[in-house]
């Protein structure tokens, strides 16, 4: 059984963006109840250089929205990064997911091959579709996921590991 790029690339990122937006949502109940200022996790960092969780967030939906318009030449939404609320953040990750819905199979798989070349400063690098979603695409996701996730368990927020994976297989009844 061979896999196409679109199974390998949409659900893998939907997915990804829907624990974060749950993530999300525990992290604002948790300072809902414990009368933290929002403010005080959506700014919080693992370390002193690293990104905020908004920033965390706005990597999250930029990579997404990238690997979308990179594998099926779809133009994906532009959204500013300025975000500073629980809500904000969480129309950003809805705006990303309403994109990624909206590609077909045939417009992801079509970018199999394409070149895609990524510029970082003065160095660059080339792919085609498939070493690009592989190789940096996926990996620089989940990253930014991981961070995120890990920013607001550093800040006490009451996530666990079955948060970030969410719902796993099918349930065996016995």
């Amino acid at each position: 059984m061979s896999l196409t790029l679109s199974q390998l690339a949409v659900p893998t990122l939907l997915n990804g963006l829907r624990r974060l937006s749950h993530v999300l949502e525990v992290g604002a109940r948790h300072a809902s109840e414990h009368g933290i200022d929002p403010a005080t996790l959506i700014q919080a960092r693992l370390a002193p250089d690293m990104l905020p969780l908004s920033a965390q967030i706005q990597r999250v939906s930029d990579t997404a929205k990238g690997t979308g318009e990179r594998l099926s030449g779809v133009p994906s939404p532009k959204l500013a990064d300025t975000e500073t609320t629980f809500d904000e953040l969480q129309a950003r990750l809805a705006a990303t997911i309403a994109y990624l819905e909206s590609l077909t199979p045939e417009q992801v798989d079509s970018g199999a091959e394409r070149e895609i070349t990524l510029k970082f400063g003065k160095l660059g690098t080339r792919f085609n579709g498939v070493d690009y979603l592989l190789q940096f695409g996926l990996p620089n996701f989940h990253f930014h996921v991981v961070t995120a996730y890990d920013i607001l368990r550093n800040q006490g927020v009451p996530v666990g590991k079955l948060d970030y994976l969410g719902p796993i297989g099918t349930p065996i009844t016995e």
